[in-house]
């Protein structure tokens, strides 16, 4: 296995520009997930890391060898694609030696470690089958082997799991995780959900329009997300986001719509008077019943989840979600009392989007 080192890396297409100088180390054994909206470059990354894409500027760097300019086949890397890309016409067993065939690698080794990935993906009594007779998790399940055969220095994941159900999902979640776990190789895993990147990474790259806004563990990104693209990303339900202006007075306040007041921790470094965005997640929004202190809000709309209860209310002219664990909190119609705890507020700057504090 190896390191990867990405520095000051840039991508245009002509006059179209798509990365805007990524600088990235990726430990060796370390998985890492570039996360974010369709468009913001990860995929083009990932690409470029794999020798599929040109760079325009910038180096990276494998193992401590510039990569520049080498072929994709010699850079020692695997990647698992969305479409798992096997030969219709090969059995499991002979996808997942074709790349050792190419090499002339001795047969015992070849089925030594066709033997060896079968296990681990509990893919044994398939090799005999061709693609068409596998389901979708099996399809990229053999995908994953034919890459773990090849012991490469790195394995890159564009979006493997999108072409699955909800359910095969998870269930693939978790095979890749232990299989992570087990190999301690060093993985690059493109995704735009979330959820993948929370449950997944070692660290997450949160990408926006070919920059990166956060680097850092999943907990990181989530408890103190540096900018509102990564607050507002990272979390289901999305964080919910008020905009107001930030006042010294009393400790610390922010001032919403329709004369709303809500008290901080303290004061803020920031100035009197700064436009600030103030997001809660729903899960630490507190709901009561009407007459207790907070905010007025009405129930719009009621979404149980089984596990707990999305509420969806109207408070100060603002849409509020709040996530309770509780059943019944409340029904459609009802006035109920929120608030937000102080110690669950994130601050932002709503003109430059960075986080206050």
């Amino acid at each position: 296995m190896a390191s990867i080192d990405i520095t000051d890396v840039r991508k245009a297409y002509g006059s179209t520009k798509i990365l805007h100088g990524v600088d990235l180390t990726i430990q060796d054994g370390e998985f890492v997930v570039l996360v974010g909206p369709s468009g913001c470059g990860k995929s083009t990354l990932l690409r470029m890391i794999a020798g599929l894409e040109d760079i325009s500027s910038g180096e990276i760097r494998i193992g401590g060898r510039v990569v520049n300019d080498l072929d994709p086949k010699d850079r020692d890397i695997a990647m698992v694609f969305q479409s798992y890309a096997l030969y219709p016409h090969m059995t499991v067993a002979d996808n997942m030696s074709y790349s050792l065939r190419l090499r002339k690698t001795a047969k015992e080794k070849i089925a030594a470690a066709i033997s060896g990935a079968a296990t681990k993906l509990s893919l044994t009594p398939l090799m005999e089958r061709r693609p068409k007779a596998l389901s979708g998790g099996q399809r990229q399940r053999v995908a994953m082997g034919r890459a773990i055969v090849r012991s490469p220095k790195a394995f890159l994941f564009d979006e493997p799991l999108s072409n699955l159900d909800a359910r095969l999902r998870e269930h693939m979640r978790g095979e890749i995780k232990k299989l992570h776990q087990d190999l301690g190789a060093t993985s690059i895993y493109v995704t735009h959900d979330q959820i993948e990147a929370m449950t997944l990474a070692d660290r997450i790259v949160a990408m926006n329009a070919g920059l990166v806004q956060q680097v850092g563990s999943p907990l990181d990104l989530y408890d103190r997300p540096a900018n509102l693209f990564v607050a507002g990303f990272m979390g289901s339900p999305a964080m919910n986001m008020f905009e107001g202006t930030y006042r010294n007075a009393n400790g610390g306040t922010v001032e919403l719509a329709q004369g709303v007041v809500v008290p901080l921790a303290g004061p803020a470094p920031t100035a009197d008077g700064t436009k600030v965005t103030l997001g809660i997640r729903p899960e630490h929004v507190l709901v009561g019943k009407t007459g207790l202190e907070g905010i007025q809000a009405l129930i719009s709309l009621v979404e149980p989840t089984g596990f707990g209860t999305i509420l969806h209310a109207s408070a100060f002219g603002e849409d509020v979600k709040a996530f309770s664990l509780e059943r019944g909190v409340a029904v459609r119609g009802d006035t109920v009392s929120v608030s937000f705890p102080v110690d669950r507020i994130h601050l932002f700057d709503t003109a430059t989007g960075s986080r206050i504090g």
